[in-house]
């Protein structure tokens, strides 16, 4: 049995970890607040840009050929992407994220496709490193709080590798978030755009005006371009990556703070339950202490008597 005090030491112990866990699910906490905020605030931006786009697309009376939008019969080289997170203490929130490109890798593979991955966060690049498989590109330092010129970064390499040839298959890798106790990983297809689906989930369409007439005639109100649609589409294409990619990041970011959240609240409850074991423990070896004693000062007094 431990003594009173290494089990006052252990104590001690766990009551450290607890005030630590708890800070950090707090930080966590104020953190995705703001996180959410930069979500809510991106949708009406990609609102207007899909918008946009559908409408400069039925200007431009058909699209004309653009290499984003161009599908390969063969598909022999493959990019993933995998959006994962600079550090740790998140639960399985990116083991999930390196599971599914590891799936996917093997899924390609197995059609006779070279795969390689960009990886986004240190988790994963580190992961990946020491698995040995191939990476491409990576792309550190700013998960926690991601902004719209990292996404650009990132799209900017995956649009000139596929429209140089150097991929033929561009696929998205990320946690989606939809509540601090709800995360799940999602793969979307970046490109070719033929086959993406850049914005349709989670972003409604923008609400409709009340008046039919006039709802009928903003339908039919006459948009002049500059400069030409068959000039602009491309352009529009592109922001749609960058758009795209930076919808995941911050999606990313605030599924890793919930999951950082939870995983601390976890370990808090925890510490207390252990905190209230060992106090039950502590007062059991004192009492066995103070009733060997007690038969210690009895017995000496029946052998002196």
């Amino acid at each position: 049995m431990a003594t009173q005090k290494e089990v006052k030491n252990r104590i001690a112990s766990v009551k450290n970890i607890h005030k630590i866990t708890r800070a950090m699910e707090m930080v966590a906490a104020a953190r995705l607040r703001r996180a959410e905020q930069r979500i809510d605030a991106m949708r009406p931006y990609a609102q207007a840009i899909r918008k946009m786009t559908q409408r400069v697309s039925e200007a431009a009376a058909g699209i004309p050929r653009i290499a984003l939008l161009e599908e390969r019969g063969n598909v022999t080289r493959v990019g993933i992407i995998l959006v994962t997170g600079d550090r740790g203490l998140a639960g399985a929130f990116n083991t999930n994220i390196i599971r599914e490109g590891l799936r996917l890798k093997r899924e390609f593979t197995a059609d006779g496709a070279d795969v390689s991955f960009a990886v986004v966060g240190r988790r994963g690049n580190s992961t990946l490193t020491f698995r040995g498989e191939a990476i491409a590109n990576v792309y550190v330092g700013f998960t926690d709080r991601p902004a719209f010129t990292d996404a650009r970064e990132i799209s900017r390499d995956v649009t000139s590798a596929y429209v140089d040839e150097n991929l033929d298959r561009v696929e998205l890798v990320y946690n989606r978030y939809v509540s601090p106790l709800t995360q799940y990983v999602r793969r979307q297809t970046l490109l070719p755009l033929q086959q993406a689906e850049v914005f349709g989930e989670g972003i409604p369409e923008p609400e409709q005006p009340a008046d039919p007439e006039l709802a009928e005639a903003h339908e039919k109100a006459y948009w002049d371009y500059e400069p030409d649609p068959e000039l602009l589409l491309p352009m529009l294409f592109e922001e749609y990556v960058d758009l795209s990619v930076y919808r995941a990041l911050l999606e990313s970011s605030a599924s890793e703070l919930g999951a950082r959240m939870t995983a601390m609240r976890s370990a808090a409850e925890n510490a207390q339950d252990m905190i209230g074991e060992l106090t039950l423990e502590a007062n059991r070896v004192r009492q066995a202490e103070i009733t060997q004693e007690i038969l210690e000062v009895v017995g000496g007094a029946e052998a002196l008597g």
